[in-house]
Protein backbone atom coordinates (compact mmCIF):
# COMPACT_ATOMS: atom_id res chain seq x y z
CA UNK A 1 0.00 0.00 0.00
CA UNK A 2 2.59 2.19 1.15
CA UNK A 3 3.88 1.73 -2.73
CA UNK A 4 0.51 3.10 -4.34
CA UNK A 5 0.83 5.94 -1.72
CA UNK A 6 4.03 7.21 -3.02
CA UNK A 7 2.85 6.58 -6.50
CA UNK A 8 -0.23 9.06 -5.87
CA UNK A 9 1.85 11.93 -4.17
CA UNK A 10 4.10 11.53 -7.42
CA UNK A 11 1.27 11.84 -9.71
CA UNK A 12 -0.64 14.77 -7.82
CA UNK A 13 3.00 16.79 -8.02
CA UNK A 14 3.35 16.01 -11.81
CA UNK A 15 0.16 17.36 -12.12
CA UNK A 16 0.17 20.42 -9.90
CA UNK A 17 3.83 20.98 -11.84
CA UNK A 18 2.11 21.11 -15.15
CA UNK A 19 -0.31 23.04 -14.50
CA UNK A 20 1.45 25.38 -12.90
CA UNK A 21 3.56 25.54 -15.75
CA UNK A 22 0.47 26.43 -18.01
CA UNK A 23 1.38 30.01 -18.72
CA UNK A 24 4.84 28.51 -20.55
CA UNK A 25 3.29 25.47 -21.92
CA UNK A 26 0.46 27.68 -23.54
CA UNK A 27 1.95 31.01 -23.74
CA UNK A 28 -1.53 31.60 -26.65
CA UNK A 29 -3.42 31.45 -23.36
CA UNK A 30 -6.78 29.36 -22.81
CA UNK A 31 -8.99 32.18 -24.58
CA UNK A 32 -7.49 32.76 -28.19
CA UNK A 33 -9.50 31.68 -30.73
CA UNK A 34 -8.29 29.63 -33.88
CA UNK A 35 -10.98 30.54 -36.29
CA UNK A 36 -9.32 28.63 -39.07
CA UNK A 37 -9.23 25.51 -37.04
CA UNK A 38 -12.62 25.45 -35.06
CA UNK A 39 -13.66 22.07 -33.42
CA UNK A 40 -10.88 20.67 -35.29
CA UNK A 41 -9.14 17.26 -34.26
CA UNK A 42 -5.68 16.86 -32.44
CA UNK A 43 -2.85 18.04 -34.33
CA UNK A 44 0.86 19.13 -33.63
CA UNK A 45 -0.46 22.27 -32.66
CA UNK A 46 -3.34 21.45 -30.57
CA UNK A 47 -2.84 17.90 -28.54
CA UNK A 48 -6.20 18.18 -27.70
CA UNK A 49 -7.78 19.68 -30.57
CA UNK A 50 -9.76 22.75 -30.37
CA UNK A 51 -13.81 23.48 -29.16
CA UNK A 52 -16.49 24.86 -31.04
CA UNK A 53 -15.00 28.56 -31.26
CA UNK A 54 -11.53 27.49 -31.80
CA UNK A 55 -9.99 27.38 -28.00
CA UNK A 56 -6.81 24.99 -27.74
CA UNK A 57 -8.60 22.50 -25.52
CA UNK A 58 -4.95 21.67 -23.99
CA UNK A 59 -4.19 24.59 -22.96
CA UNK A 60 -8.32 24.94 -21.13
CA UNK A 61 -7.25 21.42 -19.41
CA UNK A 62 -3.97 22.74 -17.89
CA UNK A 63 -6.03 26.26 -16.71
CA UNK A 64 -8.92 24.29 -15.82
CA UNK A 65 -6.82 22.08 -13.86
CA UNK A 66 -4.60 24.91 -12.00
CA UNK A 67 -7.75 26.38 -11.36
CA UNK A 68 -9.37 23.58 -9.33
CA UNK A 69 -6.13 22.24 -7.70
CA UNK A 70 -4.82 25.77 -6.27
CA UNK A 71 -8.37 26.96 -5.52
CA UNK A 72 -10.24 23.31 -4.04
CA UNK A 73 -7.10 23.49 -0.91
CA UNK A 74 -8.29 27.26 -0.67
CA UNK A 75 -11.81 25.87 0.19
CA UNK A 76 -11.03 23.41 2.29
CA UNK A 77 -8.30 25.44 4.55
CA UNK A 78 -11.55 27.71 4.83
CA UNK A 79 -13.88 24.72 5.70
CA UNK A 80 -11.73 23.31 8.08
CA UNK A 81 -10.77 26.60 9.78
CA UNK A 82 -14.69 26.95 10.43
CA UNK A 83 -14.91 23.49 11.50
CA UNK A 84 -11.97 23.56 14.13
CA UNK A 85 -14.03 27.21 15.55
CA UNK A 86 -17.58 25.30 15.78
CA UNK A 87 -16.81 21.81 16.34
CA UNK A 88 -14.01 22.03 18.39
CA UNK A 89 -15.21 25.06 20.63
CA UNK A 90 -18.37 22.68 21.19
CA UNK A 91 -16.49 19.79 22.29
CA UNK A 92 -14.33 21.66 24.72
CA UNK A 93 -17.28 24.03 25.62
CA UNK A 94 -19.54 21.06 26.22
CA UNK A 95 -23.21 21.16 27.91
CA UNK A 96 -25.86 23.76 25.67
CA UNK A 97 -22.95 25.22 23.25
CA UNK A 98 -22.36 21.29 22.32
CA UNK A 99 -25.89 20.16 22.18
CA UNK A 100 -26.47 23.89 20.11
CA UNK A 101 -23.66 23.23 17.47
CA UNK A 102 -24.25 19.49 17.34
CA UNK A 103 -28.38 20.66 16.30
CA UNK A 104 -26.62 23.18 13.76
CA UNK A 105 -24.37 20.60 12.11
CA UNK A 106 -27.01 17.86 11.95
CA UNK A 107 -29.33 20.39 9.94
CA UNK A 108 -26.45 21.25 7.59
CA UNK A 109 -25.91 17.19 7.28
CA UNK A 110 -29.63 16.42 6.89
CA UNK A 111 -29.30 18.96 4.15
CA UNK A 112 -28.47 17.58 0.17
CA UNK A 113 -25.22 19.16 0.04
CA UNK A 114 -25.28 19.82 -3.66
CA UNK A 115 -28.62 20.93 -4.13
CA UNK A 116 -27.49 23.54 -1.32
CA UNK A 117 -24.42 24.12 -3.68
CA UNK A 118 -26.82 24.63 -6.27
CA UNK A 119 -29.27 26.82 -4.73
CA UNK A 120 -26.92 29.44 -3.17
CA UNK A 121 -25.21 29.41 -6.32
CA UNK A 122 -28.29 30.32 -8.65
CA UNK A 123 -29.28 32.79 -6.63
CA UNK A 124 -26.28 34.64 -7.88
CA UNK A 125 -26.43 36.44 -11.20
CA UNK A 126 -25.04 34.38 -14.27
CA UNK A 127 -23.35 37.06 -15.72
CA UNK A 128 -21.05 37.39 -12.98
CA UNK A 129 -16.91 38.36 -14.22
CA UNK A 130 -15.21 35.45 -14.64
CA UNK A 131 -12.56 35.62 -11.38
CA UNK A 132 -15.64 36.79 -9.30
CA UNK A 133 -17.33 33.19 -10.37
CA UNK A 134 -14.27 31.77 -9.81
CA UNK A 135 -14.39 33.56 -5.85
CA UNK A 136 -17.84 33.02 -5.15
CA UNK A 137 -17.83 29.18 -6.18
CA UNK A 138 -14.84 28.11 -4.04
CA UNK A 139 -16.04 30.29 -1.09
CA UNK A 140 -19.36 28.48 -1.41
CA UNK A 141 -17.52 24.92 -0.85
CA UNK A 142 -15.81 26.31 1.91
CA UNK A 143 -18.89 28.20 4.23
CA UNK A 144 -20.85 24.99 3.51
CA UNK A 145 -19.09 22.04 3.76
CA UNK A 146 -17.57 22.54 7.67
CA UNK A 147 -20.22 20.30 9.01
CA UNK A 148 -19.10 16.60 8.73
CA UNK A 149 -15.69 17.78 9.65
CA UNK A 150 -16.85 19.81 12.75
CA UNK A 151 -18.69 16.45 14.63
CA UNK A 152 -15.37 14.77 14.05
CA UNK A 153 -13.90 17.56 15.37
CA UNK A 154 -16.29 17.92 18.38
CA UNK A 155 -15.97 14.34 19.39
CA UNK A 156 -12.29 15.25 19.59
CA UNK A 157 -12.23 18.05 21.55
CA UNK A 158 -14.93 16.17 23.50
CA UNK A 159 -12.56 13.73 24.45
CA UNK A 160 -8.87 16.40 25.05
CA UNK A 161 -11.55 17.86 27.09
CA UNK A 162 -11.78 15.13 29.66
CA UNK A 163 -7.85 13.83 29.29
CA UNK A 164 -5.89 14.33 32.30
CA UNK A 165 -3.46 16.87 31.07
CA UNK A 166 -6.36 18.99 30.60
CA UNK A 167 -7.25 18.62 33.98
CA UNK A 168 -3.71 19.27 34.92
CA UNK A 169 -3.90 22.85 33.50
CA UNK A 170 -6.96 23.64 34.84
CA UNK A 171 -5.64 22.19 38.45
CA UNK A 172 -2.45 24.70 38.03
CA UNK A 173 -4.62 27.87 36.84
CA UNK A 174 -5.01 27.96 33.51
CA UNK A 175 -8.90 28.55 32.41
CA UNK A 176 -10.97 30.07 29.75
CA UNK A 177 -9.65 29.91 25.90
CA UNK A 178 -6.28 30.49 27.00
CA UNK A 179 -7.04 26.45 27.41
CA UNK A 180 -8.14 25.81 24.58
CA UNK A 181 -5.95 27.83 22.39
CA UNK A 182 -2.93 26.57 24.24
CA UNK A 183 -3.89 22.91 25.10
CA UNK A 184 -6.50 21.39 23.08
CA UNK A 185 -6.35 23.16 19.37
CA UNK A 186 -2.86 21.67 19.04
CA UNK A 187 -3.61 18.50 19.45
CA UNK A 188 -6.68 18.78 17.66
CA UNK A 189 -3.79 19.15 14.34
CA UNK A 190 -3.58 15.85 13.58
CA UNK A 191 -7.70 15.86 12.90
CA UNK A 192 -7.59 19.11 11.35
CA UNK A 193 -4.63 17.58 8.69
CA UNK A 194 -6.91 14.54 8.12
CA UNK A 195 -9.86 16.77 7.54
CA UNK A 196 -8.37 19.44 5.36
CA UNK A 197 -6.92 16.34 2.75
CA UNK A 198 -9.90 14.78 2.96
CA UNK A 199 -11.91 17.72 1.76
CA UNK A 200 -9.57 18.94 -1.40
CA UNK A 201 -10.89 15.95 -3.72
CA UNK A 202 -14.48 16.41 -2.18
CA UNK A 203 -14.41 20.25 -3.31
CA UNK A 204 -12.73 19.24 -6.46
CA UNK A 205 -15.86 17.24 -7.62
CA UNK A 206 -18.49 19.56 -6.31
CA UNK A 207 -17.27 21.94 -8.44
CA UNK A 208 -16.95 19.75 -11.55
CA UNK A 209 -20.76 18.85 -10.99
CA UNK A 210 -21.56 22.81 -10.66
CA UNK A 211 -19.91 23.40 -13.79
CA UNK A 212 -21.53 20.75 -15.59
CA UNK A 213 -24.81 22.82 -14.80
CA UNK A 214 -23.32 25.08 -15.98
CA UNK A 215 -23.17 26.94 -12.42
CA UNK A 216 -19.34 27.11 -11.63
CA UNK A 217 -16.48 29.02 -13.03
CA UNK A 218 -18.33 31.21 -15.75
CA UNK A 219 -16.24 31.61 -19.18
CA UNK A 220 -14.25 32.30 -20.71
CA UNK A 221 -12.00 30.91 -17.43
CA UNK A 222 -11.92 27.24 -17.80
CA UNK A 223 -13.07 24.58 -15.16
CA UNK A 224 -13.32 20.88 -15.19
CA UNK A 225 -16.84 21.25 -15.17
CA UNK A 226 -17.15 23.17 -18.03
CA UNK A 227 -14.50 21.16 -19.68
CA UNK A 228 -16.70 17.99 -19.17
CA UNK A 229 -19.32 19.75 -20.11
CA UNK A 230 -18.43 19.50 -23.53
CA UNK A 231 -19.10 15.16 -23.05
CA UNK A 232 -23.14 16.28 -22.78
CA UNK A 233 -23.42 16.16 -26.59
CA UNK A 234 -21.34 13.29 -27.24
CA UNK A 235 -23.02 10.54 -29.11
CA UNK A 236 -20.23 7.66 -29.69
CA UNK A 237 -17.25 7.25 -27.45
CA UNK A 238 -15.16 5.89 -30.88
CA UNK A 239 -15.77 9.56 -32.59
CA UNK A 240 -14.24 11.93 -30.52
CA UNK A 241 -11.90 10.13 -27.41
CA UNK A 242 -9.80 13.19 -27.05
CA UNK A 243 -12.79 15.14 -25.78
CA UNK A 244 -12.10 12.44 -22.55
CA UNK A 245 -8.80 13.32 -21.38
CA UNK A 246 -10.20 15.94 -18.81
CA UNK A 247 -12.70 13.53 -17.24
CA UNK A 248 -9.60 11.03 -17.40
CA UNK A 249 -7.56 13.79 -15.86
CA UNK A 250 -10.33 14.40 -13.33
CA UNK A 251 -10.60 10.02 -12.24
CA UNK A 252 -6.59 10.16 -11.82
CA UNK A 253 -6.31 13.21 -9.48
CA UNK A 254 -9.22 11.75 -7.41
CA UNK A 255 -7.83 8.84 -7.41
CA UNK A 256 -4.63 9.50 -6.25
CA UNK A 257 -5.93 11.43 -3.48
CA UNK A 258 -7.94 8.79 -2.15
CA UNK A 259 -4.95 6.69 -2.03
CA UNK A 260 -2.64 9.22 -0.67
CA UNK A 261 -4.97 9.43 1.75
CA UNK A 262 -5.64 5.48 2.78
CA UNK A 263 -4.11 6.71 5.62
CA UNK A 264 -4.89 9.30 7.40
CA UNK A 265 -2.79 8.78 10.27
CA UNK A 266 0.13 8.83 8.88
CA UNK A 267 -0.81 12.25 7.04
CA UNK A 268 -1.94 13.75 9.68
CA UNK A 269 1.44 12.69 11.01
Amino acid sequence: MRTWRTLACIVLVLVVGVSLAANWLTPAGYAKQYREAVAAPPSHQHWLGTDDIGRDRFARLLYGTRISLLLAPAAALLSTLMAALIGGLAGYLGGIWSRAAMAVTDLFLSLPWLFLLITMRALMPLNVAPLVSVLVTFLLLGLLGWSSAARVLCSSATTLRNSDFVRQAKASGIQGSRLFWIHVLPNLKPVLHAQFWISIPVFILSEANLGILGLGVAEPLPSWGSLLKELEGMVSVGDEPWKFVPLILLIIVVTSFQLALSNPDEVAA
